[in-house]
């Protein structure tokens, strides 16, 4: 047999191996409104980037008639390519293959991916579509080739590369805490769902009807439980999303973050900024329309919008570098910082600091949650992980008070004690332990209870403390607790100054340590 003919060889047994689990799988999966692994992959790489690793990889013999299957590739295909010219690793389990189940095979063909772009410092994409683990491999295999090993190299990962899952299916039991593991998880509508119980698991322990995508679909992670930071539409938009949230992201934390060339003026001020916030300091508005005013062309990549909304955070561009966004929403719970809104601020923080992403803090909270609930469920504990994630943080950090920072709220928005770099202020904002008129009804408290008509002295009291102590926001700034009060048109351009400046910020004061203790 000469080379041509050895090479004929060659493609017909790769065109058997890249059929997957054969046409009438095929036919099923695109049935579901999916895509195959291999047509995901297709559509998530730049063209002719993708490189297969394991490709020839058959499955371990289990002793079951399983045996018996052709198993193309073990249900993984695995392997590295682009993405916008940029390196990436990316595994993807194959539906059409004994339900993508995970042998050992296949485990061992992602560990391999993992650890691949762990030493090459560079991100690591999975598409998730599995049946969970196959229970005839599961037996007799070595504890080593499965989920735990992919905990594993998913801790290491952490902080060191960034870490991307992609539901496109079901994950369930053990395989779930895989996702769950990484840095973002995207979900696709209607066809993915994840869980540690099945809902026949749920009903045998708690007699509960339920379903899939009631129990653990996108819906539900996105809303409720916030394991999920978007959900798109179909396969195709999910790839598309997982794209743009790469284009924000360094290689790895040891480089920065892509710079794209921007053709909006970094010195531009913004007429509409004048007239967002309202005069009457009660009335809500939506914070994502002073984010959109000032970065780059508009453009904000928001993550978890729909859990824990009080709160945003996601990433947007200032004269084409990424930053890292945390703002309060006025427009839900009065922007007030509850559980699930520490947790959301608290683990986006970790990630921008830990790869090296600047932070922009945008400001309108009255403190705290106050309520039974929020005290039984551990705000204490959960509000520190805010505390702890942004005293941690050595990024540069900048903080733009716009209406409301009392109280603890302030701290938890980024203080200079808390490691703030510039505290900028709007005339509209109002800095203090809490408003004039909770600060009289204490302060005056007996004086008021005595006086012959205490509304008009309480009346009296408030007026004379917002001339003094309560002057928003110039008695913060006569004590320091803001650097400069602001025109808000100017604030596109005085955050892009600021971030020019602290380039170069290092952080010298901190001690050796192995980690600190966040409370979790």
């Amino acid at each position: 047999m000469d080379m041509r003919e050895k090479l004929e060889e060659l493609a017909q047994r790769r065109a058997g191996l890249t059929q997957g689990g054969g046409q009438r799988a095929v036919d099923r999966q695109h049935q579901r409104g999916k895509l195959t692994a291999r047509e995901r992959i297709a559509a998530f790489l730049d063209p002719g980037s993708f490189v297969e690793l394991g490709l020839w990889a058959t499955p371990r013999p289990t002793g079951f008639d399983i045996d018996a299957q052709e198993l193309p590739g073990d249900g993984v295909i695995a392997g590295y390519g682009a993405v916008d010219g940029r390196p990436v690793c990316i595994y993807a389990q194959d539906f059409t293959v004994a339900g993508g189940s995970l042998g050992s095979t296949g485990a061992k063909k992602i560990i391999k991916v993992m650890r691949r772009a762990l030493d090459a410092r560079m991100p690591c994409i999975g598409l998730v579509d599995s049946g969970g683990v196959r229970v005839q491999d599961s037996v007799t295999r070595s504890m080593f080739d499965g989920y735990p090993s992919m905990f594993y190299y998913h801790t290491l990962s952490s902080g060191v590369i960034p870490q991307i899952t992609l539901m496109m299916g079901p994950c369930a039991a053990g395989a779930a805490y895989s996702p769950a593991l990484t840095d973002f998880v995207i979900m696709v509508k209607n066809t993915s769902y994840m869980y540690v119980a099945s809902p026949t698991l749920v009903k045998a322990a708690q007699f509960v009807d339920t379903d899939d995508q009631a129990l653990g679909g996108a819906s539900v992670h996105a809303t409720i439980s916030g394991c999920c930071d978007l959900v798109a539409e179909d396969d195709g938009d999910c790839l598309l999303r997982a794209r743009e949230l790469l284009s924000f992201l360094p290689l790895s934390n040891t480089e920065p973050a892509p710079v794209y060339a921007s053709d909006d003026d970094p010195s531009r001020g913004d007429e509409a900024l004048l007239d967002i916030v309202p005069a009457d300091s009660r009335k809500p508005y939506d914070m994502h329309d002073i984010i959109a005013h000032v970065v780059d062309n508009g453009y904000f990549f928001e993550l978890k919008p729909d859990y824990a909304p009080n709160m945003i955070t996601g990433f947007g561009r200032l004269d084409g570098h990424s930053v890292g966004f945390v703002a309060n929403n006025p427009q839900a719970l009065a922007g007030t910082i509850d559980i699930n809104a520490s947790d959301k601020e608290a683990r986006f923080i970790r990630f921008c600091d830990a790869f090296n992403i600047p932070l922009v803090f945008l400001v309108d909270t009255p403190a705290y949650l106050p309520g039974v609930d929020q005290e039984h469920g551990g705000i204490l504990r959960h509000g520190a992980k805010v505390l702890h994630a942004i005293a941690e943080a050595t990024v540069p950090m900048v903080t733009v008070y716009v209406r409301k920072a009392y109280g603890g709220g302030n701290h938890a928005m980024c203080s200079e004690p808390l490691g703030s770099d510039l505290l900028l202020a709007w005339p509209t904002a109002e800095l203090g332990l809490m408003s004039p008129e909770g600060a009289v009804a204490i302060i005056y408290r007996k004086e008021i209870a005595a006086a012959p008509n205490p509304d008009e002295l309480r009346a009296e009291r408030i007026e004379q403390f917002k001339a003094t102590f309560g002057k928003f926001p110039y008695h913060a700034a006569a004590m320091q607790w803001v650097e400069e009060i602001i025109d808000p048109r100017d604030t596109r351009p005085m955050l892009i100054n600021a971030l020019r400046m602290l380039a170069k910020k290092q952080k010298s004061d901190r001690p050796w340590k192995k980690h600190g203790n966040i409370p979790l």
